[in-house]
């Protein structure tokens, strides 16, 4: 007897399957399972199912004050069944982190900030003396299941007069520790966007990607993308989205989608103060976004499952397969106009929103806030 079946799961594809559910696991896929299980879930008409959504971007350290969430605030009451912390920590106080990640329904993952304290400041790598890739080295021993990559912020005022070598300093960790992946974050100058891209190779995430700032992607024209940007996106670095406060502009995204760069994947660079106040709020407003710039449902979908979960070697996440984890989104799509407001103030109309009804996490279903 299975723990939980899943039945008529419909995915954004059309296909539709009974899924078994063991011990936290998929353990059958079929058109039609005969077999009982403890629990029944049955798809209403217009719900889809997918593999559980995945933020790869947030900030969820709740006892930080400058920025700082509650996991299960913007994962599973969101729909969102697994977050990635975005560097709040450093070695000196991840270990804290993670108690308090075990505590949450959402699957908590994190990167770990090169500065040792992480984000207890806005210039947390002005001082380098805090960089120490011992220290990183074995908080990475110390939580393998629970730190998949490190975070760097390269932009004015973390770096104080460091120019490019925080960043160099991170990829002498990154390299001291492979296979592990380096989340960048981009804005304003120095450094320069150029100094920053010149360093990172096929897989290094640069984050804040379609930023509206004057050393983002897009030349003095804003008609098209630098040249040295798109030959790093053909080189194979990661553009995530990391939506923000700050770093989501339409113009930015739409001139990219024209010039054939999209982003890899989406995510929110959530915290309390962009939730409650916008222009963030969650994770599906994000997605309504960049479906209002171009992108289509099916490929939206896959940038928050199968990209993240393949960005940060999630092991058994972002799909739905024999064997992997049994954390899924369902969700349906409503009919009705909605303003959304990008980071700089400019405004679209969406006429179609997404609207997760309930999130599975390991085999456990919970209802969403929506």
């Amino acid at each position: 007897m299975f723990d939980l079946i899943i039945r008529q799961a419909r995915t954004i594809d059309e296909e539709v399957f009974d899924i078994g559910i063991q011990d936290g696991k998929i353990t059958a896929l079929a058109p039609t399972l005969q077999e009982q299980a403890k629990q029944e879930l049955t798809l209403a008409e217009g719900e889809f199912l997918s593999a559980g959504w995945i933020d790869d971007h947030v900030h969820c350290f709740e006892e930080m004050t400058l920025y700082y969430d509650y996991p299960d605030e913007i994962g599973v009451k969101q729909g969102v069944t697994t977050v990635i912390d975005a560097g709040t920590t450093g070695a000196e106080n991840i270990h804290r982190f993670y108690d308090l990640a075990k505590e949450a329904k959402t699957n908590v993952f994190a990167l770990v900030n090169i500065s040792k304290w992480g984000i207890v400041e806005q210039d947390e790598l002005a001082d380098l003396s805090k960089v120490k890739k011992e220290l990183v080295k074995e908080a990475l021993q110390k939580f393998p299941d629970f730190i998949v990559g490190i975070k760097a912020r390269m932009s004015k005022t973390v770096i104080g007069e460091n120019g490019i070598t925080p960043l160099k300093l991170a990829k002498a960790i990154q390299a001291e520790n492979q296979p592990l992946p380096l989340m960048v974050h981009i804005g304003s100058a120095p450094p320069n966007l150029a100094e920053i891209l010149a360093e990172l190779e096929a897989g290094d995430v640069v984050t804040h990607c379609f930023n509206g700032k004057a050393n983002g992607i897009l030349d003095q024209t804003h008609q098209t993308i630098k040249p040295f940007v798109f030959a790093a996106y053909e080189k194979g670095l990661v553009f995530d989205i990391g939506h923000g406060t700050d770093s989501f502009n339409f113009d930015v995204a739409e001139t990219a989608f024209a010039n054939q760069l999209k982003a890899s994947s989406i995510s929110t660079d959530i915290y309390i103060r962009n939730r409650t106040n916008g222009p963030v709020f969650d994770l599906t407003t994000t997605m309504e976004k960049l479906a209002v710039v171009g992108y289509d449902w099916r490929e939206i979908i896959e940038k928050v499952t199968s990209a993240p979960a393949k960005q940060f070697h999630l092991q058994n996440k972002g799909e739905i397969a024999l064997g992997y984890d049994a954390d899924f989104t369902i969700f349906r799509f409503e009919e009705g106009e909605k303003e959304l407001t990008d980071s700089n103030g400019n405004r679209r109309i969406t006429t179609q929103q997404i609207v997760p009804q309930k999130a599975v996490i390991g085999g456990e279903l919970f209802d969403t806030e929506y």
